[in-house]
This record gives C-alpha cells, structure tokens and sequence, in this order.
C-alpha cells in the first residue's frame, strides 16, 4: 500500500529558566536529530505551555541559495548563511 505522507508536530514539553534558555535547549535537540530526513528543522517553535498558540520560531527562517533554509537562529545579526562558529569547524 503506497500512502501519502503528511505533517505532524511532535509536542515535547520541557522546563526551562526563561525562553532564550528553551529556545536554545530546542536549537540543541533540533540538530541532535538533524540527521533524520523527515526532520523539518526549519519549522522548529518554542511556545509557552499555557500559551501554545504563540510560538518562537527557533532558526532563522529565510531561504537560501539551493532550497534551503539559513541555519542560524531566529533574528540572528548579520547576513544569513552558516554561522561564523560552523564555518570554523
């Protein structure tokens, strides 16, 4: 049987200080598991528990050369591409 896929958010609740330190523990496990394909990276978003309507986009969202997107955080400074630290490694 050949079905078409489709989306889903997988919803993955944690406790964090404030929303910068959430921001970055998701930035953390969003490339933790970047190796998976069916991982969209782009679309990643923090939001308050009690306020899931309302969410934090975590990379930066602008498209790039090739499809994709810029790998940098969300309202990062400078141009877009990859980040001064990736570049070094």
């Amino acid at each position: 049987m050949n079905r078409e896929r489709e989306r889903f958010v997988v919803h993955l609740p944690v406790i964090a200080v404030d929303l910068a330190a959430a921001l970055r523990f998701a930035r953390s496990v969003t490339r933790a598991v970047s190796f998976l394909a069916d991982v969209d990276r782009a679309e990643t978003t923090v939001s308050h528990e009690d306020a899931q309507g309302v969410r934090h986009r975590v990379f930066c969202d602008r498209l790039l050369d090739g499809g994709r997107r810029c790998p940098q955080p969300a309202r990062h400074l400078g141009g877009c591409g990859p980040s001064p630290a990736a570049a070094r490694h």
